[in-house]
């Protein structure tokens, strides 16, 4: 009987071993030519017990992306992402899932363990705070747009003189961000607004159209459109009478519109965090070039693919339509690998939305010709996003001399003007500090140094 009790309890734990739970996340790091890039599978179970799988690469700023799971055997999992054509096949073992991702015919071991990406970010403020924050409504009419941020006051603002504070109002980079600018749990503009506020500067910052509890479609929105959006602010600020000079606090394509502010006459200074001073097709052309290179792609290889993608570029610009990607490539007399040319016929499909279009045709040459009020125009020395020496020339020699400009580079920062190695994007996630001490003390300073009234 005791032979036969402990028979049935062995073939118990062997059952119960063959059927391991899977749900839940799993995490771990893809190593790519040195580089690790953390990978998350979230698998939940429906009551009907159909699995459902989403897949997460937080380094690289995506969540949530659809994926398709099997499970057979009770161990052996196949996990299907087509948005990035990938496929994970693991099986559980020792608790983990133990395995590989196949993607453009490569392979590269992958173990994943359950828990998801734990950040540390230690420059995000955390309340009770030492001043005061609103939160604002106000709408751009003209595009009937609703947008809705933070206003924060700073320390001793009820004991200071009326009129006699400056604010910020912080305009986001490109894509669709919230009030806080939050990129890989980083939030810039909470930390920029937490510190402006502790040395007696006030901010505005917002959620951009279609983001957070703004309204309004980002789809159909340009530069212009998001400028807009920035005037608004500003005529709300107005209209409060509570602040003295107000001035804009842009990163990357928000330095742009920074100076579209300015040129207009609306801003009494403006601080460009690593704004264009080039036009969008050199922007991205430049780009592509730090990225190919720091990745370890041949000089070569990586100029002849800038210069096809400058001519499908220009080709944009001046709206054909007709022509495709290969057609562009073979005329330019450039050679590309197949899978090169691929990639530029979907840069051109990209190149459709309004966004875009604007953005690989503005040069911002004249707006900053017209700035005439003070301008801090700032880059990190490792930003290969918009590339520190090219841009800050350009900015050096368009803008008028005025007393109190500033323009400066910070050596081995990247484009969120953090501490890095490469400067290259996949770092954003990985670096624990949000934003260089020094730059936040000298955005302060410099702000404070304006002429008050």
């Amino acid at each position: 009987m005791n032979k036969m009790s402990t028979l049935l309890i062995m073939l118990f734990i062997c059952l119960n071993a063959t059927a391991q739970d899977i749900t839940g996340s799993w995490t771990g790091k893809l190593n790519l030519n040195g580089m690790k890039l953390n990978l998350v599978f979230n698998i939940t179970k429906d009551k009907d017990g159909t699995m459902t799988c989403t897949f997460d690469s937080p380094d690289q700023g995506a969540k949530g992306i659809p994926a398709e799971i099997s499970v057979t055997d009770g161990t052996k999992v196949k996990i299907d992402i087509p948005a990035i054509k990938a496929t994970y096949e693991g099986e559980m073992k020792d608790g983990m899932l133990k395995g590989s991702l196949s993607q453009s015919g490569m392979s590269f071991p992958l173990e994943m363990k359950p828990g998801t990406v734990k950040r540390n970010r230690p420059q995000t403020p955390r309340p009770p705070y030492p001043y005061t924050t609103e939160e604002v409504t106000f709408g751009n009419a003209a595009d009937n747009v609703s947008l809705s941020g933070t206003l924060t006051y700073p320390e001793g603002f009820d004991k200071r003189g009326k009129g006699s504070v400056p604010v910020v109002i912080m305009v986001t980079g490109s894509g669709l961000q919230n009030r806080d600018e939050e990129i890989f749990d980083h939030k810039p503009f909470l930390v920029i607004a937490d510190f402006l506020a502790r040395n007696g500067i006030a901010s505005l910052r917002y959620d951009d159209r279609g983001a957070g509890k703004s309204t309004g479609d980002p789809a159909t929105a340009t530069s212009e459109n998001n400028m807009k959006d920035a005037l608004a602010a500003i005529e709300y600020i107005h209209k409060t009478g509570k602040f003295g000079k107000t001035g804009i606090l842009g990163h990357s394509e928000g330095g742009g519109i920074a100076f579209m502010i300015a040129a207009r006459g609306k801003a009494d200074f403006i601080v460009s965090m690593a704004g264009p001073g080039t036009d969008g097709t050199e922007i991205l052309v430049k780009q592509n070039e730090m990225a190919l290179k720091l990745s370890g792609v041949p000089t070569e290889t990586a100029d002849e693919y800038c210069k096809a993608l400058r001519a499908v570029l220009t080709a944009v610009t001046h709206n054909d339509t007709t022509s495709t990607a290969h057609d562009i490539i073979k005329r330019a007399g450039i050679k590309l690998p197949a899978p090169a040319i691929n990639n530029l016929s979907m840069v051109m499909k990209q190149c459709s939305s309004p966004w875009m279009r604007y953005f690989i045709a503005y040069n911002p040459a004249e707006d900053i010709k017209n700035t005439r009020c003070p301008v801090m125009a700032i880059n990190g020395g490792k930003d290969t996003q918009v590339e520190a020496e090219t841009n800050l020339a350009a900015i050096s020699n368009l803008l008028p001399q005025i007393s109190g400009n500033l323009i400066k580079t910070y050596p081995g920062l990247n484009h969120l003007f953090q501490p890095c190695t490469t400067g290259l994007p996949a770092e954003y996630g990985q670096i624990e500090q949000t934003i260089s001490p020094e730059v936040l003390k000298d955005i302060a300073e410099w702000i404070n140094k304006q002429p008050r009234g």
